[in-house]
């Protein structure tokens, strides 16, 4: 079996259009056991398939000694409608701590569409051996949620007095929290860590998605059981309780919640039984943790505007040599960067109408020199209908302009600036501005363009500058603030990171894919940080 491991993927797989993430759940039952001593140790590997090759995306925790394992650890999908996603499940006997999985003993596979879990929203399968042939008598069931509620709950739990069941020491307690599944069996959402030697743990806060817990319920009862952690998996029960979202929700930082936790035989044994110890719910918080999904869901629009450079250094736009050369096939380094970023934001405008500037070039008919002119010449109505549009008002305007200098970007970013002012007055999530720059070289008016961006970085505002050429882009990478805080001539810092630059140079072999996403990588995260540093929720939220 030839898998491809990759621990952590570097960038998200999958299409830009993210719909929404679903949550996989994975038991097993009658797997097969490969321990000559003991019964298998398995955990579970989830794979996506890739351009023909299988990646690896994630793993859950290995349940010891048990064919029958529901693991804790839950698969996250992105979730795309108009793609094929494969998936495969792969179980494997833990033998060694080695994360190769060659060194592990395979316990058979089931590969499907996401579609199919997503559809069914929950299957069991026969699980398959290399060879296609059913491995045993064993089967996974998969079961899919989806993340939609972005609900998180935030729970602060202690124990007190609980059982010692340690004959030489106190126990070793961990929390198991179950709802019930739709089958009416209790299905395990979150495990503690283990408090060694204590019968008076504290255990760390820990947050899960509310959906995960209680599918979103706060009424729904959920069961939560106290074990002692052996580590041969034959964990001794201690007790247990079933409360609700709701109950927890009572205990505050000042007025704890305390909860019994009951072992029923105990109880049916022992006239004076009490409780097997208490549960503390030191606190416990929902809150709402917004998505760049939920912003455009919410009904945010990403305003672009594209700046082209028209400077003297570019070359004659009428010989080959020219950046500005328009090829046989009908493109050059400029369309090809205003595709691969248009493409993709112009789903996210409902009017597709892209004000596109151009600067430092000659205009007719006096031949001043413009920093921000519209390339369409309608400054009153500098727009184009989608990124075609843009494509069609840029190889007009090429023959009518003299190409000239200097690399002036402040004026363009002044200008969406402005834009991104008004649209601070509404207090809403409703509108994020996004300025393309192409450009061929070194920006001549660097201060006044730090300045611009670290003005910008307060806005709602996002700069992706793409180099096209094989000019020396030093400049271009010290405004791209990842590495340090970008800092204005009088000394004022960003308030946060708002520029992504990338060399063109780096994608000239790849498919044109490659570029949009690694142009627009960090552009989610800087829509979130904007609105939420503002206290910005989405347009159509509603409380936690």
């Amino acid at each position: 079996m030839a898998y491809t491991v990759t621990a952590s993927p570097a960038a998200p797989v999958g299409s830009q259009y993210c719909v929404c993430k679903v949550e996989l759940s994975i038991c097993g039952q009658n797997l097969l056991d490969r321990d000559v001593t003991s019964k298998s140790d398995p955990f579970c590997v989830l794979f996506m398939e890739v351009n023909g090759k299988w990646v690896e995306l994630d793993r859950t925790e290995t349940a010891v000694n048990n064919l029958n394992p529901a693991f804790a650890k839950k698969f996250i999908v992105d979730y795309h409608f108009e793609e094929v996603q494969k998936l495969k499940f792969a179980l494997f006997d833990q033998d060694k701590s080695s994360t190769q999985l060659y060194e592990h003993d395979f316990l058979g596979e089931f590969s499907c569409t996401l579609g199919t879990i997503v559809s069914s929203k929950k299957i069991t399968r026969t699980l398959l051996l290399g060879n296609g042939k059913p491995a045993g008598k064993g089967m996974i069931t998969i079961a899919a949620q989806e993340l939609s509620d972005n609900r998180v709950i935030t729970l602060s739990v202690a124990g007190r007095k609980l059982d010692k069941k340690d004959l030489f020491g106190k126990s070793d307690p961990f929390l198991e929290f179950y709802k019930p599944g739709d089958d009416g069996k209790w299905m395990l959402v979150h495990r503690t860590e283990v408090i060694k030697y204590t019968l008076d743990p504290v255990w760390k806060p820990f947050t899960v998605p509310l959906v995960s817990l209680c599918d979103g319920d706060m009424e729904k009862m959920i069961k939560v059981v106290c074990y002692d952690y052996d580590s041969d998996g034959g964990h001794d029960f201690i007790g247990e309780f079933q409360t609700s979202v709701a109950r927890l929700c009572e205990a505050q930082d000042a007025s704890p919640l305390e909860l019994e936790c009951i072992n029923p035989k105990k109880q049916k044994k022992k006239k004076n039984y009490k409780n097997s110890g208490i549960i503390i719910v030191k606190s416990c918080k929902i809150t709402r943790d917004f998505s760049f999904l939920d912003y455009i869901l919410g009904g945010c629009q990403l305003m672009f505007t594209v700046g082209i450079d028209f400077t003297a250094s570019n070359g004659n736009p009428q010989e080959p040599s020219s950046l500005h050369y328009i090829n046989p096939l009908g493109t050059n380094e400029y369309l090809s960067a205003i595709w691969a970023v248009g493409q993709i934001i112009q789903d996210y405008d409902s009017d597709k109408m892209f004000p596109a500037l151009g600067f430092g070039a000659q205009l007719p008919p006096d031949w001043k020199v413009s920093h921000e002119f519209a390339i369409n010449f309608n400054p009153r109505n500098p727009f184009c209908s989608g990124v075609e549009g843009i494509v069609q008002a840029y190889s007009a305007c090429l023959p009518h302009i003299r190409f000239y200098g200097p690399t002036n970007f402040s004026p363009i970013i002044n200008h969406v600036a402005r834009f991104a002012a008004q649209a601070t007055q509404q207090e809403t999530a409703s509108q994020y501005f996004i300025l393309l720059i192409i450009t061929d070289g070194v920006i001549s008016d660097m201060d006044e363009t730090r300045h611009a961006v670290v003005q910008a970085s307060k806005l709602p505002m996002s700069i992706i500058i793409v180099g096209v050429g094989n000019a020396d882009f030093a400049a271009m990478e010290f405004l791209d603030g990842d590495s340090r805080v970008l800092h204005s001539y009088t000394g004022e810092e960003a308030v946060r990171d708002i520029v992504q630059f990338v060399p063109f140079r780096n994608f000239r072999n790849v498919p044109k894919e490659t570029l949009a996403k690694a142009v627009l990588a960090e552009l989610p995260q800087q829509v979130v940080q904007y609105f939420k540093h503002q206290n910005l929720p989405p347009i159509n939220s509603e409380p936690a």
